[in-house]
């Protein structure tokens, strides 16, 4: 048996379930931890165990695998705790990134936890921490929420339940739903919420771009390549509700679109009043839609 002895704090040895991040797409980006972890245990419960052969391999890694998912994921929790009680240990990983955050893994834990055995999680990768690291949001609180629902009507109510939130939004998005998640996002927070798209973290055709709400389905449309991939959408905040009263800023606004292209007038706004630019972009979609004003572009 190779067993892999976890010290507490009060000196306790005896076998664990490890939770093991793996990369996200970087073979590279694994730690040396977990790495050892992965190499010395007695069995990993996988989420999908080709995925992970292709992680081991590339690490010169032999340890048995062990089926663990979404379908199986209660069943597969009792083996964990079988090979518990006979004194081996265990690592948990998922395709990519850190289990049980919108991946499988939670129940497991729990059940794990519940039957007394330690659990140990090793930091690592995380799609939704690597967006925020290179989005360069200034914004002091974030709520992670993960997938939204498939169904356009349940993913409307969840969006309309968030629209007031002063919290920047991250979402996970799969690619054949991202068009129609932005679209929601567009028509619940406003078209001038602005958001960072970001797809392929880590991976060769990586992009990261940083645009409102009503600009992204241009974007999208403007290259095939950028509809694939995996997304994190980072979503700003809810302005807070005394900025949008801001009349000042408003009239300010409306003076300048009589002469001038839609975007330089709310920039122009913003800079003179201090207005939200989300809140005065939004009221000049809405004057231009009117026809209140005439069109300067």
């Amino acid at each position: 048996m190779n067993e892999i002895a976890h010290v507490g704090a009060a000196g306790e040895t005896r076998p664990l379930l490890y939770v093991v991040a793996t990369p996200i797409g970087n073979l590279a980006d694994i730690t040396l931890r977990a790495l050892d972890v992965l190499k010395r245990v007695d069995v990993i419960a996988a989420e999908d165990t080709r995925v992970t052969t292709h992680l081991l391999r590339h690490y010169g890694i032999a340890t048995r695998l062990l089926a663990l998912h979404e379908h199986n994921e209660r069943h597969a929790a009792q083996k964990l705790i079988d090979l518990l009680a006979a004194g081996k240990s265990v690592a948990l990983v998922s395709d990519a990134g850190t289990p049980a955050i919108s991946d499988p893994g939670a129940l497991a834990v729990a059940a794990v936890r519940d039957a007394g055995y330690p659990v140990v999680a090793l930091p690592g990768a995380n799609a939704a921490l690597c967006a925020l690291a290179a989005a360069g949001s200034a914004a002091p609180h974030f709520l992670f929420f993960g997938f939204l629902p498939q169904q356009a009507a349940a993913r409307r109510r969840e969006l309309e339940s968030l629209k007031a939130l002063p919290y920047l939004l991250v979402f996970y998005e799969a690619p054949h739903r991202v068009d129609e998640s932005i679209a929601d996002m567009a028509g619940v927070f406003g078209a001038g919420r602005g958001v960072v798209i970001a797809r392929e973290l880590t991976k060769m055709f990586e992009s990261i771009h940083r645009c409102t709400l009503g600009e992204a389905a241009a974007w999208f449309a403007a290259d095939a390549n950028r509809m694939r991939g995996e997304f994190v959408l980072l979503v700003d905040a809810a302005e807070p509700a005394d900025t949008a009263n801001d009349e000042a800023a408003v009239r300010t606004l409306e003076i300048l679109l009589r002469e001038l292209p839609l975007k330089q007038a709310v920039q122009l706004a913003v800079e003179i009043s201090g207005g939200a630019r989300n809140t005065l972009y939004r009221r000049a979609l809405e004057l231009k839609k009117s026809g209140a004003l005439p069109d300067a572009e």
